[in-house]
């Protein structure tokens, strides 16, 4: 029979991958306590609806690459099965927004600060740091308006990097100005531009031209970014607020020592996002998908969800992209070898490893012990070499009768005697 693989675009992760997840994940958990967050956990999926209208009806992200799910559990009055139109979710920002809202937490003058690990879906072409299954971190602030709450999320996200020895990237940083008058001023100006170059335009930048001129900014085509050069910025449509905000983020990340790149074109795929916006780009081990974090301001989005006008920003950080920087640069994780092999000389010493490996492994000590039958001291002592542990302890009969038995140190060869039992050992190797 054929052999089944993995759907395309997803992968397996195995122990010599994980230690680096488990490392990464703690140390942003660590990261996002420390700046005073607090985890939240929301569904794998979620209404359509909620897509269509947090992230956006005509991005690229819900018009073509939402994984669509349908429940056959509900039925129709007719006792046929329909579709309820749920997703797989594509992003997380719009799910933690609905959980919010639906748990009553957000409410006039209420401040919450909250982030999330977990797998994000898209139906898109797999290539080098972009999977259909991958995995995210990222935060979310509810309630603050100030410019302070921007440069907060940004620094966390420096402070996060650093900590990972991700040090290689650049921050980029830029202003959408506000969701109205802002918006619609620079829309108005840059599809008047546009249309002037509308017949060299990429077949899809024609499409977005109609419906969202601000994504052709972000076209991977080299023709259009030719013609995007001399666009008109959406940081000369400002209005006096959204200028003052932006030059306070600014100073912000001055006074903390953190360097940035003012951007003028930088925008972002999801059409929530409205004054800050900002990306921190990397080369190392990405290929052409350098942005390892990014996020902004979306100051409209709780309200477009059904709640009072809230201010909120946040940010996300593809896991799987950063594992590939870490792999590249050198700061990826190598799983611990045992810190002690036991080794059975004969059946009585293979019974009393058992049980001693048991009592060790509940105080903590990462134990090996050999339980296939009929194995030698010389294949067992090889398989402790091969593991890289750090001791060994061998067990027959005599030392059982002796209740005493000699610590090896497999680096030196050195021996330590100890006598048989969990806590010596554990005394022992804690001081050797």
């Amino acid at each position: 029979m054929e052999q089944l693989r993995a759907p395309k675009g997803m992968h397996d992760l195995f122990e010599d991958d994980l230690v680096t997840w488990r490392h990464l994940e703690h140390t942003a958990r660590e990261t996002f306590l420390a700046y005073g967050f607090g985890e939240i956990r929301t569904p794998l999926c979620e209404s359509l609806e909620l897509f269509v209208r947090g992230v956006g009806e005509a991005t690229d992200m819900v018009g073509k690459e939402m994984f669509l799910v349908e429940d056959r559990h509900m039925l129709s009055q007719s006792g046929k099965t329909t579709s309820t139109g749920l997703a797989l979710r594509p992003e997380n920002t719009a799910g933690v927004v609905r959980a919010m809202l639906e748990a009553g937490k957000i409410m006039a003058d209420a401040f919450h600060k909250v982030f999330y690990l977990g797998p994000q879906f898209r139906n898109e072409r797999p290539q080098a740091g972009r999977f259909r299954q991958f995995s995210q971190l990222g935060c979310e602030c509810f309630g603050y308006a100030e410019a302070a709450a921007d440069v907060e999320v940004i620094a966390l996200v420096h402070t996060l990097l650093t900590r990972l020895g991700i040090v290689d990237v650049k921050l980029l940083l830029s202003s959408l100005g506000d969701a109205g008058d802002d918006r619609k001023r620079y829309n108005d100006a840059l599809r008047t531009y546009l249309e002037k170059h509308r017949d060299a335009l990429s077949d899809e930048s024609k499409k977005r031209l109609d419906v969202n001129p601000l994504r052709i900014l972000d076209s991977k085509s080299d023709s259009d970014q030719l013609i995007v050069v001399d666009a008109p910025k959406p940081l000369d449509f400002l209005s006096a607020d959204a200028a003052a905000h932006f030059a306070e983020v600014r100073a912000g990340l001055d006074a903390l020592g953190i360097p940035y790149l003012v951007e003028p074109k930088l925008v972002r795929g999801i059409d929530y996002y409205t004054r800050t916006v900002f990306e921190f780009v990397g080369e190392a081990g990405l290929g052409a998908q350098s942005t390892v974090a990014a996020g902004g301001r979306y100051d409209g989005l709780v309200a477009e969800l059904g709640g009072r006008p809230t201010p909120a920003v946040g940010f996300a950080a593809g896991i799987d992209r950063l594992i590939m920087v870490m792999k590249a640069t050198g700061t990826a994780k190598t799983p611990e070898p045992p810190e002690l092999v036991l080794i059975g000389a004969d059946d009585a010493g293979q019974a009393v490893c058992r049980r001693l490996g048991f009592a060790l492994r509940t105080q903590g000590v990462h134990v090996g012990v050999d339980v296939r039958k009929g194995r030698s001291v010389g294949a067992q002592m090889k398989g402790a070499n091969r593991s890289g542990a750090r001791f060994t302890l061998t067990l027959g009969s005599s030392e059982i009768e002796a209740a005493a038995g000699s610590l090896k140190r497999m680096a030196t060869g050195a021996v330590t005697p100890v006598s048989i039992d969990a806590a010596a050992i554990v005394a022992a190797l804690r001081s050797l």
